[in-house]
């Protein structure tokens, strides 16, 4: 039954307006036209444009969008049947400044051009833990390196992770690089100052976790002294 639910997502995913997915020619022969085009091609106006990193069901990019609607989200995740839910959100509720785009989130600099990016939103990304794995880490140097080149100046990217692992190599990878962190908390539920944008969006897996009182962290920074 799982598998006919995927393969029924993938098709629906064909037919909505909401939804790119660009074949892996497009990707690396730099064929893609929406590239350096996002905003005036896809969403018609010139607002600014966030990107959330391995964005899943899509909780994130819906929530935000129907918060500022002067601004464009856009989903980025390799499991198209898992943003099915949130693109068909979108359409189902007229969302016009929420897309989707299935693509793998190492290749991010051949998507988007220098400084297409205003803002970028990483939630609840595996941390793979094991060493190996490593260069799978959505905040390792290569990765951050990548998110620099697409991002505008002083462009803020946010990590929201239930993995204190993941919060204290983050921190530990900017701090150590001479990035000044702009807010970092490791429990940001039990602290009266965290924004709504933190606490006022929920994912799925964010409210199992919260369910068993596990604890929710929060780093806020931008990359413009990233030289790593």
């Amino acid at each position: 039954m799982a598998s006919k639910n995927k393969l029924k997502r993938f098709k629906e995913n064909e037919t909505f307006s909401n939804v790119f997915q660009p074949t892996r020619e497009q990707v690396f022969e730099n064929a893609l036209e929406l590239k350096g085009n996002w905003k005036e091609r896809i969403f018609k106006n010139d607002n600014p444009l966030v990107l959330e990193l391995g964005c899943g069901k899509g909780e994130y990019t819906v929530g935000l969008a129907q918060r500022y609607p002067d601004k464009n989200y856009l989903g980025v995740d390799t499991k198209g049947a898992r943003f099915w839910r949130g693109a068909k959100t979108a359409i189902e509720t007229n969302l016009k400044n929420a897309c989707f785009l299935r693509a793998q989130i190492e290749h991010i600099d051949k998507l988007f051009e220098p400084n297409e990016v205003d803002e970028i939103w990483i939630t609840f990304p595996d941390p793979q833990t094991k060493f190996q794995r490593t260069k799978h880490r959505l905040t390792n140097p290569k990765f951050l390196s990548r998110y620099k080149q697409i991002l505008k100046p002083q462009g803020m990217v946010h990590l929201k992770t239930d993995s204190e692992f993941l919060h204290g190599y983050t921190l530990g990878l900017l701090e150590g690089a001479g990035v000044v962190v702009d807010y970092a908390h490791h429990d940001i539920y039990r602290n009266t100052y965290s924004h709504e944008d933190v606490v006022g969006i929920q994912t799925f897996y964010e409210k199992k976790y919260l369910e068993i009182d596990k604890k929710i962290t929060y780093l806020r920074f931008q990359l413009d002294d990233w030289k790593m």
